[in-house]
């Protein structure tokens, strides 16, 4: 078998079962580095997300084929995050964009999203391209005979349009931005109790491997260690939207904790901003100020804005 990109994990023993499932993992899992993966019967493939750019996306065409697969016929989007969709079109060439009904109107909306955050960055032809196939609870797509689950979990959220995708028979799951292994969560596009609730769906599915949205391949144990930083964020806005405090106030007045350790720290104030924003009644995935809530990671970051390193 051809040697796959240094990127790719290989999430089955080998080339003999009926499926060969692959993570695409992008170190060191930070802002627009994102992970995908492909699963194949060795004639259709069926590809998780695609990359923030079209150098990069480039490179995942590459490492699919290197791998010994054929090109994906079908693109699946975790979410709307251009990090996981401004690929999308180095792939449409052969394949149909999926993902939840949600993912295509926020796409839609979002637009060119990432150059307005990161103007300076390099993201290449970007053509914004969508899911073209949509669902609504649940979808299940076939690589030949194994099946791939498509699974909303039932309301916002990472962002309102999330997509699990569950391989039962090879217990594994592919959780987008539900899952930051190593990093810090990110809710502000979606939902804190959301996110929350999601964690049992993923729970649910009860799958031995979990392929994260950033970060290294992990197993289930990622989910408590979301759940303790999700909780951790909801008792600090609780305390600081008592006290009289803003976000940031809250933020930077917080001691992380255990928490210290993971990678961009600076994300806290902008889940407080949706926690704060959950406590006054706001609907769950209700729009939130997100330039507002940069600005405050920029402050937080001691002025210096957030780094897109893809």
């Amino acid at each position: 078998m051809p040697a796959a990109d240094p990127y790719t994990v290989r999430l089955t023993p080998d080339a003999r079962q009926d499926a060969q499932v692959f993570a695409y993992v992008q170190p060191d899992g930070g802002w627009c580095l994102n992970n995908a993966g492909f699963v194949s019967d060795g004639e259709t493939t069926v590809l998780v997300d695609t990359a923030a750019t079209e150098r990069r996306a480039r490179a995942l065409r590459e490492a699919v084929l290197a791998s010994g697969v054929p090109l994906p016929r079908t693109v699946i989007n975790t979410h709307h995050h251009g990090d996981h969709t401004y690929g999308n079109g180095v792939f449409t060439d052969a394949a149909v964009v999926v993902g939840h009904e949600a993912c295509r109107s926020e796409a839609l909306a979002a637009g060119r999203q990432l150059h307005l955050f990161w103007p300076q960055n390099d993201f290449g032809d970007i053509r914004i391209t969508v899911p073209s196939v949509t669902y609504r609870d649940r979808l299940i797509l076939h690589a030949g005979d194994v099946e791939v689950h498509l699974i909303h979990p039932g309301g916002p959220a990472h962002t309102r349009g999330d997509t699990l995708v569950h391989l039962p028979r090879q217990r594994i799951v592919f959780t987008g931005d539900l899952v930051f292994q190593g990093g810090t969560p990110f809710v502000p596009a979606g939902s804190l109790s959301g996110s929350l609730r999601a964690l049992d769906v993923l729970r649910s599915l009860d799958a031995d491997i979990v392929v994260p949205g950033h970060g290294p391949v992990t197993d289930p144990s990622a989910y408590d260690a979301t759940e303790r930083y999700l909780r951790f964020v909801a008792g600090l806005a609780e305390q600081g939207r008592a006290k009289g405090l803003s976000p940031l106030q809250t933020a930077r007045a917080a001691d992380l904790g255990a928490f210290a350790a993971l990678q961009e720290s600076e994300r806290l104030v902008a889940n407080l901003h949706r926690a704060y924003a959950e406590l006054e009644g706001a609907p769950e995935g209700s729009p939130l100020d997100l330039a507002a809530a940069f600005g405050d990671m920029t402050t937080m970051n001691g002025g210096a804005p957030v780094a897109c390193h893809a």
